[in-house]
C-alpha cells in the first residue's frame, strides 16, 4: 500500500502557536499508526507570501506548491485559532485559493483553539461549513481546545485528550478506506 499523503494546516498567523502544537500532537498520533508523508503548512510561516496574494494565479510558486499539496492529499488536518468567533483571516484566505472541486470526498479533521469555552462551537458553526462547501468529508469528532486545557505544551484536560485521540483514530480509519484520488 502506498504512503498516505497527509496535509496539516495550522491557521495561526503567529509562527509559534498553541494551535500548531495541538495540531502536531494529532499528526504524530496518526503518523504512528499509518505509513504517511506529512506536509505541515503553517500560515504564520507563509503569511508574508500569502498576505499580498489576492488570487491564485498571482500566487508565488511556494503558495501554489502548498495549494497543490492540499488538493492532492489523502487526509487534511485543519486547525485554527479562534478570532472573534471564527477562524483566522489568513487561514480563510489560503483556503479560498483551493479549487472548489478539489476536496470532494476528502477526509478532513477539524481542530480549533481559543481563549475560553465561549468559542467551543466554532467547529460546528464555522469550520465544518467551510469544508462542507468543498464537499469534503469532515470527520465526526472535531476538537476545540481552550487555553486552560493546554499548558506547558500539552493538553491537560483528560476529556479533550480523549477527543484528540478519537480524532486520530477516525483519521486513520478514513485513510484505510478507498483512496481519495480514485474519487477526485
Amino acid at each position: 500500500m502506498p504512503k498516505a499523503n497527509i496535509v496539516a494546516i495550522s491557521g495561526s498567523p503567529s509562527p509559534q502557536s498553541r494551535t500548531r502544537v495541538v495540531l502536531e500532537d494529532v499528526v504524530q498520533a496518526v503518523a504512528e499508526r499509518v505509513d504517511a508523508l506529512v506536509d505541515v503548512i503553517d500560515i504564520g510561516e507563509i503569511a508574508d507570501l500569502l498576505g499580498p496574494t489576492k488570487l491564485r494565479p498571482e500566487a508565488p510558486a511556494e503558495i501554489e506548491r502548498l495549494l497543490q499539496a492540499v488538493e492532492r492529499s489523502d487526509l487534511i488536518l485543519a486547525a485554527s485559532p479562534v478570532y472573534k468567533g471564527s477562524y483566522s483571516g489568513l487561514f480563510k484566505h489560503f483556503i479560498d485559493m483551493i479549487d472548489h472541486r478539489a476536496l470532494e470526498g476528502r477526509p478532513v479533521g477539524l481542530i480549533a483553539t481559543g481563549g475560553g469555552d465561549r468559542h467551543a462551537l466554532v467547529i460546528e458553526h464555522q469550520l465544518r461549513p467551510l469544508f462542507g462547501f468543498f464537499n469534503a468529508r469532515t470527520l465526526p469528532t472535531g476538537v476545540y481546545v481552550a487555553e486552560s486545557q493546554h499548558q506547558g505544551g500539552h493538553v491537560v484536560d483528560p476529556q479533550v485528550r480523549a477527543r484528540l485521540d478519537r480524532l486520530a483514530v477516525e483519521a486513520v480509519a478514513a485513510l484505510s478506506r478507498s483512496p481519495v484520488s480514485a474519487v477526485a
